[in-house]
């Protein structure tokens, strides 16, 4: 979250910011509250100080009724204190709830506007194909090959879940094995992290784990909810920590389940396995300093680029505009797969600069050497594989007349073949 200070000391810069991401905050109340709870902190400390004096006068009393005269008056001075606390610790309450939605500031660059305001900055290696015959869809490529069970999936555990069968089950640990490879050799400290997270955990990192715009499975009865992403777990790893500045950076890349309520998600995006309830990913994750990191951001991107640039799927990155960046991104780039049976480019890959955000909410701070004092790290996420949906971008970019999907090259040496027919 933004501090506190900030805020206040820059206001209309922030009020701004949330006119730009299109996030309706309350800052007029905020500023008010923070207001009354300076004015209610300084009636705390003066009856504090009155009543400290007339702890210490106790002593000096002439006799015992002036003794127990000062001791009521201590203990109603005392009262007093506790009372306009408690009005202090209210307002801080709500003052937190308000400064919690206000999202991060937004980079120079990030183009304004919504959705359709985001900027294509680049396209792979790889131009689109052409194809001598009609593209079929994922799904219908899957079906005809025996790879995914959708209607197995909605059965057992409803629409948005399936089955991956045969080759698809090779090509989905090929591509964890491929991104995996790749990362280790970019120093990246693999792992696989768990399917759950504390709440805290997840509201440090910006996901809203109850409530109506949820995203997220909760488990009842607990303060655990299944992750989206692995971000949220490799972020929260080092919560509460004072990381040594000679560490920076720290990057993590982190294997595991995703669950998704996928809530409102409606049309096209819903057919087959673009869009489901759960997937695999691969994330990846780093914490830096704060002037690492913009050059991170890029440094992130560049691999999501070599990674589908390796696997021969064409795709353009996208600068997400203000309007379409979740509250913790400070700038956020997206990468569209080109998808010829769907005939459109669809998400596969984002990667986000956090800065000091999460870092802020989780209590993540790095100390350098020789220096007083802490300085919040600055944190950010990279997507290196969301395997369901580079399923669909192979699927569709590979298939063949006769109805076979060629295998892409970097991952034949897991599947075991160079082409998956019936």
């Amino acid at each position: 979250m933004l501090d506190r200070k900030f805020i206040v000391d820059h206001a209309e810069l922030v009020r701004a910011n949330c006119a730009n991401r299109g996030v309706a905050v309350d800052l007029d109340r905020f500023l008010a509250l923070e207001a009354q709870w300076k004015a209610k902190q300084a009636e705390v400390e003066q009856f504090n100080r009155q009543a400290n004096e007339v702890s210490k006068s106790i002593g000096k009393a002439k006799d015992e009724a002036e003794r127990e005269q000062r001791k009521a008056a201590g203990r109603q001075l005392r009262e007093q204190t506790t009372a306009a606390q408690g009005e202090a610790d209210a307002l801080a309450a709500e003052l937190h709830l308000l400064q919690a939605a206000i999202p991060n500031l937004s980079h120079p660059d990030a183009p304004i506007g919504g959705e359709s305001a985001s900027r294509e900055v680049r396209q792979g290696a790889v131009p689109q194909r052409e194809f001598s015959f009609q593209p079929r869809d994922h799904v219908e490529i899957a079906e005809a090959l025996d790879l995914i069970d959708l209607e197995g999936g909605a059965k057992v555990a409803g629409h948005g879940f399936y089955f991956l069968k045969n080759e698809a089950v090779l090509l989905e640990l090929a591509l964890q094995r491929y991104v995996l490879d790749i990362l280790l050799a970019e120093g990246f400290t693999p792992m696989v992290t768990p399917d759950l997270a504390r709440n805290e955990i997840l509201e440090g990192i910006g996901f809203i784990p109850r409530g109506p715009e949820r995203q997220i499975y909760n488990v009842e009865d607990t303060d655990l909810s299944l992750v989206a992403t692995a971000e949220i777990t490799l972020g929260g790893l080092y919560a509460d920590t004072i990381i040594e500045a000679e560490k920076l950076p720290i990057k993590i890349c982190g294997s595991s389940h995703c669950f998704r309520t996928e809530a409102g998600a409606h049309g096209r995006a819903t057919r087959g396995i673009y869009r489901v309830h759960q997937f695999t990913k691969v994330e990846m994750f780093a914490f830096t300093a704060p002037q690492a990191s913009d050059a991170m951001l890029e440094y992130l991107r560049d691999i999501e680029c070599r990674i589908f640039d390796g696997l021969g799927i064409p795709y353009r990155v996208i600068d997400t505009a203000t309007g379409d960046l979740g509250g913790p991104a400070y700038r956020k780039y997206d990468l569209e797969a080109w998808m010829p049976g769907r005939g459109e480019w669809g998400e596969v890959t984002s990667t986000s600069n956090c800065t000091d955000y999460q870092a802020r909410r989780l209590g993540t701070r790095y100390r350098v050497k020789g220096e007083k004092g802490t300085t919040f790290a600055h944190t950010l996420n990279g997507t290196a594989v969301a395997i369901s949906r580079a399923l669909v971008a192979i699927l569709e970019n590979y298939q063949q007349p006769d109805g076979s999907v060629e295998v892409p090259a970097a991952l034949r040496t897991w599947v075991g073949k160079e082409r998956i027919a019936r």
